[in-house]
């Protein structure tokens, strides 16, 4: 820059600047801030000067004031346009509603003043099956009756590792008392030891009554619950729902508890017994349930070695194999840790049922 300046005299700002290989407007900035006196910066910029005062700005002791009116006990709850047109009223004017709001913001105080409720934080659930009868999801669904607002209720219990359906129940009102009967019964049918079982829910009424964990605490059973409001975490019963509900034999209405008995009597039979599950390896829930499936996977690999001996050339990627079935199965699977390899598998959605 000193080299710049003394040359200028002689040779012009532009040759000068040229010759420093320094930009003009750099020459020209630092002539200004030797001017004003200010002081630059590491990267050569002139410190920025403080913000000018409006004079339209409230003095300090009047911003005081505006303050002391809002924090006093007969205005501390109530917002900035409440105590400006309550002031009005009293005939007093201090400042303007938005100069409140840039005073409170100023000292860091727009925002709710009044203690507020706090929701508790849910656990995620994160609940692993690696074979029949170890973790069971239940849930209840609404049936629509005979006439409008009127309505059914089903209360279904599945296993997540087969998919089976191991107890159901329709009743006219959703308690927690049908609820520990339908408990109840399906661990004895199904012959739950304590300690065996983990029934896993959504947070319904029935699910979080005191009459409900007392009778899974003297079963010995563990219980867990869904996250408010998350779907996700009781996928396989809202997946099995969906299989009834999407069937195209289903009724848009039942006339009594006793017809919707008879729908669903023979639709869990079907479901339990003759439903390929794609989330299963393609078997029945009966199948997955009562250890049939080494058979059954047995059978259809015989098939497929005959098919491929008979014809080769058909099955361009060699011989044909069959998908196994998932050796875990997952409600909210944790991530993988580095040198974990779980083969897992999470409700991948039910097909559309035809019976």
């Amino acid at each position: 820059m000193e080299a710049a300046r003394e040359l200028t005299p002689r040779v012009g700002v532009s040759a000068a600047c040229r010759a420093m290989a320094l930009p003009r407007a750099t020459y020209y900035r630092r002539l200004v801030v030797e001017a004003s006196g200010a002081v630059e910066n590491v990267v050569g910029k002139a410190d920025p000067r403080p913000p000018r005062r409006s004079p339209r700005a409230l003095k300090k002791p009047e911003e005081q004031k505006v303050l002391a009116v809002l924090h006093s006990e007969r205005f501390v709850d109530r917002s900035p346009g409440q105590v400006y047109a309550t002031l009005l009223d009293e005939g007093s004017y201090l400042c303007s509603e938005r100069t409140m709001y840039r005073i409170l913001e100023k000292h860091q105080e727009v925002k709710e003043r009044r203690n507020q409720r706090k929701h508790p934080e849910y656990k995620k659930p994160e609940l692993l099956a690696t074979g029949p009868n170890q973790v069971w999801s239940w849930d209840i669904t609404k049936l629509r009756g005979p006439v409008k607002w009127t309505y059914f209720y089903l209360y279904v219990i599945l296993d997540i590792f087969s998919r089976y359906v191991v107890g159901w129940m329709v009743a006219t009102r959703e308690t927690a008392a049908l609820a520990k009967q339908l408990i109840e019964e399906t661990c004895t049918k199904q012959g739950i030891g304590p300690g065996e079982l983990v029934l896993h829910a959504d947070r319904g009424s029935p699910m979080k009554a005191k009459t409900t964990a007392l009778l899974l605490a003297d079963l010995g059973v563990g219980k867990s619950h869904s996250r408010p409001h998350v779907s996700n975490d009781n996928p396989f019963s809202e997946s099995q729902f969906k299989t009834l509900k999407y069937n195209p034999q289903f009724p848009d209405r039942f006339g009594s508890p006793m017809d919707a008995r008879v729908f669903c009597g023979p639709f869990f039979q079907w479901y339990n017994t003759q439903f390929r599950h794609s989330g299963i390896a393609m078997l029945t829930p009966e199948m997955v349930h009562y250890g049939l499936v080494e058979d059954v996977q047995a059978k259809r690999q015989n098939v497929l070695a005959m098919a491929y001996a008979a014809h080769p050339e058909r099955f361009v990627r060699g011989k044909p194999t069959l998908t196994d079935l998932p050796n875990a199965v997952w409600i909210n699977p944790p991530a993988a840790t580095q040198g974990q390899i779980i083969k897992a598998v999470g409700c991948d959605g039910e097909q559309e049922a035809v019976a």
